[in-house]
């Protein structure tokens, strides 16, 4: 299930995976895969299953499937660092599909702009759509509306019992929306909602905006 609002009058349809499909670009939207992490925990000793290298990819495929889209705009930090055996699953995995595939940079793609052009993946610093830029960074321009990752932003709720938990969410603030992290390896940032900010968590596998 995905929860459909309006922003800046666009629509988008948030997605409990934590990509976001924006309608009236008929593209999806995602932050912050982290490809390859797995690995390199397990590089330097950490017991990471190696079943957990290919979710994120049945993840993508079932959003790709679930909204059969014609483009999809990584906003940065696709891979978590340099090349190692997750490049030669996302060569597979990008062979198979027939939507156009881009990639802003973020501070962790150190792999080479050349390799992924060559696999057809066109790279960006930015990507501007009218008065709607997309970043890695979050940023705040006057008179534009941005859309970015990089923060993996969460926000802690706390019950009537003094019980607390944390959820990952797409943050709005008056200037943009910050996605959470589409990876499952990447931990979150707890932030602090202030007056006109909008938040929508993801909360067993759906998406609500909290009051």
């Amino acid at each position: 299930m995905a929860l459909e609002v309006t922003l800046q009058n666009q629509t988008f349809q948030l997605h409990r995976s934590g990509a976001c499909y924006w309608v009236q670009q008929d593209v999806i939207l995602l932050a912050d895969v982290h490809l390859g992490k797995s690995a390199h925990f397990r590089k330097y000793g950490m017991a990471v299953p190696s079943q957990a290298d290919g979710q994120e990819y049945d993840k993508l495929n079932q959003i790709i499937e679930e909204f059969q889209p014609s483009r999809l705009w990584f906003l940065g930090d696709l891979f978590h660092s340099y090349r190692n055996t997750e490049w030669h699953f996302f060569e597979q995995w990008k062979r198979s599909q027939d939507i156009e595939i881009s990639l802003v940079m973020g501070n962790h793609d150190v792999i080479s702009r050349d390799s992924f052009e060559h696999l057809g993946v066109k790279t960006y610093d930015l990507l501007q759509m009218g008065d709607v830029f997309l970043t890695h960074h979050p940023e705040e321009i006057e008179g534009k509306y941005n859309i970015a990752g990089h923060i993996h932003p969460s926000v802690k709720l706390q019950g009537i019992g003094r019980q607390k938990i944390k959820l990952s969410c797409f943050f709005c603030t008056d200037y943009g929306m910050i996605l959470p992290a589409f990876g499952d390896f990447t931990g979150t940032y707890t932030l602090q909602p202030k007056k006109g900010n909008r938040v929508f968590a993801i909360a067993d596998d759906e998406v609500i905006e909290l009051s």
